[in-house]
């Protein structure tokens, strides 16, 4: 793998190499005699610091560790992708699409800016979830569709644990607010809750309203930045952008994209309502939808 294209699928399998390997209760040096290679090798590897990417090593990391298929072909198909600044992440190309690789950035995030035209997975309540993720897998069994939603709910403990919670700074488009996911009370309950979670250090919930129109002439979509914390004032790891779409995600990771939507997430942010003011209306539109 070149060391010229994105760090990103190389961070993502480090990451998930790491975290194999401490569930198993192993040491680098453990794995390395294992799969018959130098320790040096194999935290390169873990650090995503690795200029090429060996399948060969990652099967026999997995096959060690005990990982099971989805994991080895997901693992495998990130060690495979790469070559460009910016990655395009189409589901189930290479990776399989039961693999969320998002969740692995956003764990090891220490702030997300976000401007949104959904709830975010992170501001969600459990039914509001449910509804979105049975439409998006609506042939899949009750008992998958509430392991899915459980799964959703345990990444919150990321805002909500009591050390180094991470930061959420999330703008959402009014329209969030109007648009039906679920039933009348599904919707007041989720309101209530964004209203609810904007009132605690680590977290702002803003509203872009319509009367706003369009800040920036243009129609962005949405957009998360993150941001993984700096070390003697220096980034541990670049920022990334993270767009979504319907069959794929876009992550960028050069300065220039990454300053952009910095710059447009600080347009937005100047003409949305003030926290307080976006808590009154998130607690107004709930009550309507309570009535």
């Amino acid at each position: 793998m070149s060391n010229t294209g994105s760090t990103i699928p190389r961070r993502q399998l480090g990451r998930h190499l790491r975290d194999l390997r401490q569930q198993a209760g192993m040491t680098i040096v453990d794995v390395a005699v294992l799969i018959e290679r130098g320790a040096t090798t194999v935290q390169r590897l873990e650090t995503g610091a690795a200029d090429r990417v060996r399948l060969r090593d990652i099967e026999a990391i997995c096959r060690v560790v005990d990982a099971d298929d989805t994991i080895v072909e997901a693992l495998k198909g990130l060690a495979q992708q790469g070559n460009t600044k910016s990655w395009w992440h189409q589901y189930g190309d290479l990776i399989p699409a039961s693999f969320d690789v998002y969740m692995g950035l956003e764990s090891a995030a220490v702030r997300l800016t976000s401007f949104v035209e959904l709830v975010p997975g992170l501001l969600q309540t459990s039914e509001y979830a449910r509804t979105l993720i049975r439409a998006v897998h609506p042939d899949e069994s009750d008992h998958e569709i509430a392991r899915r939603v459980a799964m959703r709910m345990h990444r919150q403990i990321l805002i909500t644990r009591k050390t180094r919670p991470v930061a959420v700074d999330v703008v959402l488009d009014e329209s969030v607010l109007n648009r039906a996911v679920g039933s009348r009370r599904v919707m007041a309950t989720q309101l209530r809750h964004l209203a609810d979670l904007g009132t605690r250090p680590n977290v702002e919930v803003r509203v872009l309203p319509f009367s706003a129109g369009v800040p920036l002439g243009d129609l962005t979509g949405p957009f998360i930045i993150l941001d993984f914390g700096e070390k003697d004032g220096i980034p541990v790891e670049p920022p990334v952008v993270y767009l979504e779409s319907y069959t794929g995600a876009m992550y960028f990771e050069e300065e220039d994209p990454v300053g952009r939507y910095r710059e447009e997430h600080t347009v937005v942010e100047r003409v949305a309502l003030e926290a307080q003011a976006s808590r009154d209306l998130l607690r107004r539109k709930a009550r309507e939808y309570a009535a």
